[in-house]
């Protein structure tokens, strides 16, 4: 790797040097590694072709859960969040026991206890995770996804950001199949109040209990707002909003 002193900044590859902007400025480096094709036919790389389509299924499986519930995640991700998720698929990947390497994957690990565990609690926004931002119980019915935090005093029981003055909260009970990628939402009406010490029962009971096949996945979502004249804008667009998914059954 060098550095490239020049008026003219290039990018891309010529011959076999490749022109790219680092930290450090502008560098190139020479041309390397194994070709494409070598990769795709040599028995030599088989390993590698087997880890490669599994992580693709990873990645897909991940990209299947954030469409399913992007309603929810729009204002409440943080910019890592694609690739934490690809990696916490990942591990539900491997506790597939049953197909082969390079076939391993999402739809058959979800079905077992670790790989269930290894995506409970997944946080949408780790600049907000959901234990650092309600200091209260939370307690889950599977059967209808109804989520109550009993004797919540907003004041007290939020950590809450610099300028918020109201609070919403909303959950989700989710069916998706990571077969076919069928998927049923059903969501909770917003709870929404003042930041203040009023104590009170939050009950948050989605429409419906959503229909499928798949794995049942249950989220609660916190949101923070600032009112200014009677209206309520989202806090720093979003920044501190919280996202978790609770429990997969």
């Amino acid at each position: 790797m060098a550095k490239l002193k020049s008026l003219i900044k290039i990018e891309g590859t010529l011959d076999d040097l490749t022109f790219y902007k680092g930290r450090d400025g502008f560098l190139v480096r020479t041309k390397g590694g194994v070709s494409k094709s070598r990769i795709a036919k040599d028995p030599a790389f088989a390993r590698t072709r087997e880890n490669g389509s599994e992580f693709g299924m990873a990645a897909t499986s991940g990209k299947m859960l954030r469409r399913a519930i992007l309603d929810l995640m729009v204002d409440a991700k943080d910019g890592l969040v694609t690739s934490r998720l690809t990696r916490v698929m990942t591990l539900v990947k491997n506790e597939d026991a049953v197909s082969p390497r390079g076939a391993r994957n999402v739809a058959v690990g979800i079905t077992t206890p670790q790989g269930k565990l290894a995506l409970k609690g997944f946080n949408f926004n780790n600049r907000a995770i959901m234990s650092a931002v309600v200091l209260s119980d939370i307690n889950l019915t599977m059967a209808t996804g109804e989520i109550i935090i009993p004797d919540f005093i907003p004041a007290q029981r939020l950590y809450v950001p610099e300028g918020s003055t109201h609070v919403s909260l909303i959950s989700g009970y989710l069916n998706l199949d990571f077969i076919t990628g069928d998927k049923d939402l059903q969501l909770s009406p917003v709870s929404n109040m003042p930041i203040d010490n009023t104590s009170s029962t939050v009950t948050l009971t989605p429409a419906a209990v959503p229909t499928g096949a798949g794995a049942e996945c249950y989220f609660l979502k916190v949101a923070f707002y600032q009112e200014i004249n009677g209206i309520q804008y989202p806090l720093n667009n979003g920044a501190y909003n919280a996202l978790q998914l609770l429990e997969v059954l």
